[in-house]
């Protein structure tokens, strides 16, 4: 495509996006609700034909060296579509977030006001590798109202379209507006750049991905973004944390699934609980599951296995069997350290010392702060949401996983009977 005909393109996505957007912030939610139940039926009905879409995504991937990991969360089996599926139906049966009433009041002069959830408008969400986010994506902005424009990459085109048909045939089905839900299918990264200048027309873009993505997003947008860079996320293993406790934490956290953006990159040791033996005890679990350790010296001197970390070591999201390890003096170390370092993602204590637990989470300034539980769970899933449109580090609009209500904004509505401004 050249230049002008990408930019007609986009225009054209976006102007049809817009008319289905309006139409969807009126339609009643039991009709979006009945709607995403046709979606779900046809996600699995239509499980086959996506496996076969997958299995095209997923021999390109190997082809083009896709790590383990990177092929992991590219492939698409009967189970996952199922839980794709799962996820759709409880995002259905969730309350309907557009018209609730956050607030209401009657001022002095008999002014009824009320503050109203509605949707946002046009959405555009831009993610890599994960095709499951195709259907997670339409459904949360279908339950609230908004019209989505999906831009998948290029690694699960085949998976994206099946997906996607999945979700059109089954607002068609519905009698809604299938255009509420559209697919770029133009590879062209120029398309990117030309859809997130389009102000007045798409009201917000949330992009999902590595961090240069984001970076990338964030340059070229003339429109409102939510993001989050990194998943920096730690665990800080308190004096009084339960031994046990601890080691499963850690080794959960770390190693149930290394590839993502809530598994635990770094780990705080209070000295305490480093000499008394529970560093090295975690340390030697996670060499067995394949665990590379990076320490500071006393973690190096406490775990001869380990490697000597380097600074860029506290800030790096690995993604993948690789820990950095810390000994601290305290909660005040531990908090400090996380600050300075962490990417406001997730951040956990372990500890029996509730006055710790107090401080670390009203001090820690990240979007999920957690006591005694593995950071796995930061997660729009795990929070009840169905599922999320991405987890936010941001502190404006939305913070952490973003359900339904969180692609609402609000309006202020006021009810009189002819009151005048004097």
């Amino acid at each position: 495509m050249r230049g002008m005909e990408i930019k007609t393109y986009c225009r054209e996505l976006a102007d049809r996006a817009q008319v289905a957007g309006r139409a969807m912030a009126r339609t009643a939610g039991v009709a979006r609700a009945a709607a995403l139940r046709e979606v779900a039926q046809r996600l699995q009905e239509d499980s086959a034909a996506i496996i076969a879409a997958n299995a095209k995504d997923l021999q390109t991937g190997r082809d083009a060296g896709l790590s383990a990991a990177m092929l992991d969360r590219l492939k698409l089996d009967e189970k996952r579509i199922g839980s794709m599926a799962d996820s759709v139906r409880q995002i259905a049966d969730q309350p309907d977030p557009v018209g609730e009433v956050i607030h209401g009041c009657i001022r002095p002069n008999g002014l009824r006001l009320q503050k109203v959830r509605v949707p946002i408008g046009v959405v555009l969400i831009i993610y890599e590798s994960r095709p499951n986010v195709t259907s997670d994506a339409a459904a949360l902005c279908v339950k609230s109202g908004n019209a989505a424009i999906l831009r998948g990459g290029k690694e699960a085109a085949h998976s994206n379209a099946a997906i996607a048909a999945c979700v059109r045939g089954g607002l068609q089905d519905a009698g809604l507006n299938p255009d509420a839900v559209q697919v770029v299918e133009v590879a062209d990264r120029a398309v990117v750049g030309e859809l997130l200048k389009l102000e007045g027309k798409i009201d917000l873009a949330i992009p999902r991905g590595g961090e240069s993505l984001i970076r990338a997003v964030v340059e070229q947008a003339h429109i409102p973004v939510i993001k989050h860079y990194a998943g920096n996320c730690h665990v800080y293993v308190d004096s009084w944390a339960d031994d046990e406790m601890a080691l499963n934490i850690c080794v959960n956290a770390k190693t149930q699934r290394p590839g993502v953006c809530n598994a635990a990159e770094t780990f705080l040791f209070h000295r305490d609980a480093a000499q008394r033996g529970l560093l090295r005890r975690v340390c030697d679990e996670l060499a067995k599951r394949k665990v590379e350790v990076r320490g500071d010296a006393e973690t190096c001197r406490l775990f001869p296995g380990a490697k000597p970390a380097t600074e860029q070591d506290w800030v790096t999201e690995y993604l993948d069997l690789i820990v950095a390890v810390k000994v601290v003096g305290g909660v005040d170390e531990a908090i400090e350290h996380v600050n300075r370092y962490g990417s406001k993602h997730t951040d956990a204590i372990v500890t029996r010392d509730f006055a710790a637990a107090e401080r670390f989470t009203a001090e820690v300034d990240s979007a999920n702060v957690f006591v005694n539980c593995s950071t796995r769970f930061s997660d729009g899933g795990e929070y009840g949401l169905g599922a999320e449109i991405g987890i936010s580090t941001d502190k404006l609009h939305a913070r952490g996983p973003m359900g339904a209500a969180d692609l609402t904004t609000y309006k202020w509505v006021a009810y009189g009977n002819g009151q005048l401004r004097s």
